[in-house]
């Protein structure tokens, strides 16, 4: 069984940064397309950030463009996202979710982590 636990949110200052863990058991990161949604208040779950398998390509929403970035540890099995420059805008549940290959980029996701929040303030 694949679990995803995310661990890192909390509260943060516009301009300042953070960064989520995701840590992943029960399959290779390395056979997964995996990634971040986030979901703010009154808001749909929308998309942020995935990396394939490979870790050989990405996609990245452009409102965080050039802010974040997604990448992942093959050896701990853990993905990441680093959040520089955060805006009040970001403040959200933020759930890393996986998907199992070859559709790329992935349009199901089988696998959800519990969510983290985060919260910035201006």
């Amino acid at each position: 069984q694949v679990e995803l636990v995310e661990s890192g949110g909390g509260l943060a200052q516009a301009g300042e940064s953070l960064r989520l863990s995701c840590a992943i058991s029960g399959r290779s990161v390395m056979t997964l397309a995996t990634g971040w949604f986030r979901q703010a208040p009154g808001l749909e779950r929308e998309f942020v950030a995935v990396s394939n398998w490979r870790g050989s390509s990405g996609r990245i929403t452009d409102s965080v463009k050039c802010r974040f970035t997604i990448s992942k540890n093959n050896v701990t099995n853990t993905i990441y996202l680093q959040m520089n420059d955060l805006k009040p805008e970001d403040t959200a549940v933020y759930y890393c979710a996986a998907a199992v290959p070859p559709m790329w980029p992935p349009s199901v996701y089988a696998y959800w982590g519990q969510g983290t929040q985060v919260t910035v303030s201006s």
